[in-house]
């Protein structure tokens, strides 16, 4: 099944973050495309939901992009717009087998367009080894991509690929080394690539690396674009996650692709405002004569509990031929900082016979499942928490329903229902087996039984399940057997449970579905709804 879904969000824009709005450049000097007539005010985040790194470009009259999977799959989700605003999820560049290569981590995609074929540059972890840079490609940009292995793996990491070619038309890769990860500095490098993207040539070439005091102990997401004989580096620097993240977005530029380099003497030219914290990593493209950065940010008041959502904000260049980004106003004016998300219910009926395209899974543990005839069958496992399937948050209030099926015929050992993960060590769950309803928590590979009520006869044949999040991190849970003209707390009380502990360093949480137990179970889900307040 093709299973779309359209990306769309009122909030408050990104705006300057060079000691006030517009403060980095007046508006008389910036070039003529801002004194223009002002295209409508960009409503963000134009990805909503965990969607770091993202990375874009031009392909006929289409804009396509990818983000960052981390540790979920389907790996590099593929999406489409026409006005770079509204987006639409239609695949994945490795829907089903991982690249034979690599096991987790992938990060950091970097889709690019020439000859008539699509590339997708990426970082996984090497089997056996560290960090390295893969490369895949395919014919349409929807695919399907063939995977031409790694091609640059150092012993300290190496990630966020760029490609790119020189003044004179020669193809080159830049990446950045992972040397933060073991206390080092981390340079950028350039090195030639062979035209057929499956191996480097000649010698690597530092371009830069984290000197400055704002870069802290990093630079990278490094994104180039060509303009008026300068080469442009859009990067990110310093500290990229959680709620104590420092992350800020800076540029450079050189005349000649290996240097020397200059960086912009007003960076960070875009950092935390009070609707957005921590920029970074992501793509320059021009649109109608005005020029977007495609990047990610934190939202306030969701932060890590939700992930680094994709966010566009516009920028214009200024009379010293550096970008200066613009402040996109409120679209409600009035509207607090964080901006005013309008509820939206995202439902899936399992009325087609494939699984839709925005579910996911831990990528290490595929579960199987099957869809037919309005409900979800889900195999069980007795690894790793369960099986499970979820989807990405966009807000950090929320409620997910769904209908388990014939719990009494479970098979001893088995239990289902609704989970909210973080990780296969980190979740929390409310499963019902064919004697009880429990509450559960997983935390750091562990799983503790937080409160078991006995199953009510009326739940025999179905019953409903609902998780309730507020403010990111507060869990709560009841049951219903009416098709939820009733709820029940599992709880002896009507409190709530913590969820702080659920969000990896570098990804959201996930909401879904989990399946407890022995292989040989199978259980049934009917319709499963999100909203979003």
């Amino acid at each position: 099944m093709i299973f779309s879904v359209i990306f769309r969000r009122v909030a408050v824009g990104v705006g300057l973050a060079c000691g006030g709005l517009l403060s980095c450049q007046p508006r008389q000097s910036l070039t003529r495309a801002t004194t223009e007539a002002r295209p409508p005010a960009i409503a963000n985040p134009v990805l909503p939901g965990d969607f770091p790194d993202p990375s874009a470009t031009k392909i006929g009259d289409s804009y396509w992009a990818s983000a960052t999977s981390s540790n979920w799959g389907p790996v590099f989700p593929l999406l489409k717009s026409r006005d770079l605003a509204s987006w639409q999820l239609v695949g994945y560049v490795f829907p089903d087998a991982l690249p034979e290569w690599a096991d987790y981590y992938f990060w950091a995609p970097e889709i690019s367009q020439e000859g008539g074929k699509t590339y997708v540059y990426y970082a996984a972890h090497q089997k056996g080894g560290n960090l390295a840079i893969g490369v895949a490609s395919a014919d349409r940009p929807e695919g399907p991509y063939r995977d031409h292995g790694p091609l640059v793996g150092q012993p300290d990491g190496s990630i966020d690929p760029f490609p790119v070619r020189d003044e004179k038309g020669r193809l080159y890769l830049l990446w950045k080394e992972d040397g933060n990860s073991v206390q080092q500095p981390t340079p950028i490098w350039a090195q030639p690539m062979n035209e057929a993207r499956t191996a480097l040539t000649g010698e690597k070439t530092e371009l830069f690396r984290n000197t400055a005091p704002w870069e802290g102990n990093l630079v990278e997401g490094v994104g180039v674009v060509r303009r008026a004989g300068y080469f442009y580096a859009f990067y990110a620097a310093n500290g990229c996650c959680g709620a104590s993240c420092t992350y800020a977005i800076g540029v450079a530029r050189a005349r000649r692709l290996l240097g020397p380099w200059e960086k912009c003497p007003r960076n960070p030219l875009l950092s935390t405002n009070a609707a957005w914290s921590c920029p970074g990593h992501g793509t320059a493209l021009e649109r109608n004569g005005h020029w977007y950065l495609l990047h990610h940010a934190y939202q306030t008041g969701s932060f890590e509990n939700v992930g680094r959502q994709g966010v566009l904000s516009e920028f214009a260049w200024n009379a010293d031929g550096w970008p200066a980004f613009l402040n996109q106003p409120p679209i409600s004016p009035g509207t607090a900082s964080p901006g005013r998300i309008q509820p939206v219910a995202l439902a899936d009926e399992f009325d087609q016979s494939t699984l839709a395209l925005t579910w996911q899974w831990p990528v290490q543990h595929r579960p199987r499942l099957a869809v037919r005839n309005g409900q979800l069958y889900l195999t069980a496992s007795p690894d790793a928490g369960g099986a499970a399937l979820g989807r990405s948050i966009s807000s950090a209030n929320y409620t997910a329903t769904t209908t388990l099926l014939n719990p009494a015929a479970l098979p001893t050992g088995a239990s289902a229902g609704l989970v909210a993960i973080g990780n296969p060590d980190n979740a929390l769950a409310f499963t019902a087996s064919n004697a009880t309803l429990q509450l559960q928590e997983r935390r750091v590979g562990k799983t503790r039984l937080l409160a078991e009520i006995p199953l009510p006869v009326a739940a025999a044949h179905a019953v409903q399940l609902r998780l309730q999040v507020r403010a990111g991190s507060s869990y709560g849970f009841a049951w219903s057997t009416d098709e939820g003209h009733t709820w029940a707390n599992p709880l002896p009380h009507d409190g709530t449970l913590s969820g702080a502990h659920l969000p990896p360093w570098d990804q959201g949480v996930r909401v879904g579905l989990l399946a407890q137990g022995p292989a040989t179970a199978t259980v049934a889900f009917e319709r499963f709804e999100l909203l979003s307040e």
